[in-house]
């Protein structure tokens, strides 16, 4: 009897060993490829002869060119397209576009409005299904942040992350990946925009060092990173709503100052300059968004690896 496909669709579903393996792969591929043009394909071609198919509900920058030059340095091929272009944009049911697609390429990411679809999506799938984003999670993302972080600082164990805005999907996956791999998560959040007390839930149940605030600086507070995001995101219908409420946690020079010294600024962007961060935060010394904007093809090139058994 054939194994059941590897989907990646959010931390709940995977063991911290399997994003301990993930992360720890990410970082010898990366390491090996010093140097290397980028589109030469790694030394395994841990994905030869394997082809991945992309679906695009939302528009993307990071999450599109990553996992395609991903396959690419992993010796596969991909094929693209948005939502609206295919027949699931005329109606027809995602369990058949999932029966389709698993008799003609090896796995799907799909970047989806509802985290619903992706479930459903990876239900009917013979193949993995990875969750490129999602109205409940973004887990590519938080994998590239934890990367981004370990370069720069050791073990993410026993360290301290602060998000600071709107509590959304990326913070649901903070949320998430906390009780996996053993870091503090201190959230600060209006009480409008709280992130998902289900997902606090589930933390708590798993002894996951979790803590909500309405005090950026209390949640800011002696931590080695601050994370935030932007305050509209796409879809929200709510902007102005949304910039009152939340302009009391922009990240500014004053509020790092509340972290450790040599604490470090990420953001998955793009980025509302001057609305949830400063010019001189992003662009400052502790800020790592470049590196972070880069690991994404790192860690999903290792998600891929995973996914095919590669890991």
């Amino acid at each position: 009897m054939s194994q059941p496909p590897r989907h990646f669709l959010d931390f709940w579903k995977l063991e911290g060993s399997d994003l301990r393996a993930i992360l720890e792969d990410a970082k010898a591929r990366k390491a090996a490829r010093l140097g290397w043009p980028r589109g030469r394909p790694d030394a395994d071609r841990a994905a030869e002869g394997r082809t991945l198919a992309m679906i695009f509900e939302k528009n993307s920058t990071r999450t599109r060119f990553s996992f395609d030059a991903a396959m690419r340095q992993l010796g596969g091929d991909v094929i693209i397209s948005n939502a609206a272009d295919m027949q699931l944009g005329r109606g027809e049911p995602i369990e058949d576009t999932a029966r389709v697609l698993s008799r003609m390429v090896d796995a799907v990411m799909i970047r989806a409005n509802r985290h619903e679809d992706v479930e459903r999506l990876a239900l009917s799938s013979t193949i993995p299904v990875i969750n490129g984003l999602s109205d409940k999670g973004h887990p590519c993302q938080i994998l590239a942040d934890l990367l981004t972080f370990e370069e720069h600082r050791g073990p993410v164990a026993g360290k301290t992350i602060a998000w600071v805005g709107d509590g959304n999907n990326v913070c649901a996956s903070f949320i998430q990946a906390a009780p996996k791999l053993g870091f503090k998560l201190r959230i600060a959040a209006p009480a409008v925009y709280y992130p998902d007390l289900a997902e606090l839930a589930r933390a708590a149940e798993l002894q996951g060092d979790v803590v909500t605030t309405h005090d950026p600086r209390e949640a800011v507070a002696g931590a080695d990173c601050v994370v935030t995001d932007t305050w509209v995101s796409m879809g929200d219908t709510d902007h102005d709503e949304r910039l009152e409420a939340l302009e009391p946690f922009q990240v500014d020079e004053a509020l790092m100052e509340e972290a450790k010294r040599d604490a470090v600024f990420l953001h998955c962007l793009p980025a509302h300059r001057g609305e949830e961060v400063t010019d001189a935060v992003i662009d400052g010394p502790q800020s790592l968004i470049w590196d972070e904007a880069e690991n994404r093809l790192h860690a999903q090139k290792s998600i891929l690896a995973w996914c095919f058994g590669a890991i």
